[in-house]
């Protein structure tokens, strides 16, 4: 079984074929968490795993679902379901991520793509992020869950958080330098590699990364690969472990063993 260790079949692009596209996936060997990025979106995370055996699910706030003055005043509308939150619920959400199902707290973390106009502006929406994320770390220590982080030009600041907190977890989504990544790696975290490999040039990082720290993800329905389904699906992990591998001296079946592993091992799966 290889695990999409990132996924979004519970966002509603899916709502036409989801149970389809789940079947499909499983009978072709290919499990998946999938990721919560606000309540409702965690809610259906739990709702789709309970019905799936190697299905899984993750509960969270996403930072650009943090109802933030920015945002707000900007009219943005929010990640995946379009619903931001004024605060992180953390009664909610822990008792959400007690049910058996759910292997990781997440996603949340830092995103500073948009940036606000004015030096205090742009503080006050950097610390309303760093405030959330601090919570779900909280969340995810007391309930020994491992995070699925996401970071957004935002590096240093996501480093200095973590370098002082015993958290396992899965940078997803990673777009940073090799040095980035070491430093990162040295913390203990996971290193998740998808679709934007064929969009950003990452061919270093792929080449020196640790693959006893490499999780492969789609981050479906969005990051595609060339000549896939404009909306992504799981189903789309072995062309990223095909062109993750042109830069590694494993070979494919050695490179499925053992990411598979990895996936076993951070998030419990069984």
């Amino acid at each position: 079984m290889i695990f999409d260790t990132h996924a979004h079949l519970n966002f509603f692009e899916f709502n036409s074929d989801r149970e389809d596209i789940i079947k499909k996936c499983l009978e072709s060997g290919v499990g998946m968490i999938n990721v919560g990025t606000n309540l409702k979106s965690s809610e259906k995370a739990i709702e789709i795993a309970q019905n799936f055996d190697n299905v899984f699910a993750s509960v969270g706030l996403h930072p650009l679902n943090i109802a933030s003055e920015f945002l707000r005043n900007k009219g943005y509308s929010g990640e995946a379901e379009g619903i931001l939150e004024n605060s992180f619920d953390i009664e909610k959400y822990k008792f959400l991520a007690k049910n058996k199902k759910v292997v990781a707290i997440g996603e949340t973390g830092l995103d500073y793509w948009y940036k606000p106009k004015g030096t205090a502006k742009k503080e006050l929406f950097k610390e309303e992020q760093k405030k959330i994320f601090i919570e779900h770390l909280d969340l995810a220590e007391e309930l020994n869950l491992p995070v699925i982080i996401h970071c957004r030009s935002a590096f240093d600041d996501l480093y200095e958080i973590i370098s002082k907190r015993n958290i396992k977890g899965v940078l997803h989504c990673f777009t940073g330098s090799i040095d980035d990544m070491k430093r990162f790696a040295d913390l203990g975290l996971y290193i998740g590699i998808n679709g934007i490999i064929f969009k950003i040039d990452l061919k270093e990082v792929m080449s020196k990364v640790p693959l006893e720290k490499v999780l492969i993800e789609t981050d479906c329905p969005y990051l595609s690969p060339p000549q896939f389904e404009t909306r992504n699906n799981p189903m789309s992990i072995n062309q990223i472990i095909d062109e993750f591998s042109h830069n590694r001296s494993e070979n494919i079946e050695e490179i499925k063993i053992k990411t598979s592993n990895n996936a076993v091992e951070l998030f419990g799966l069984n």
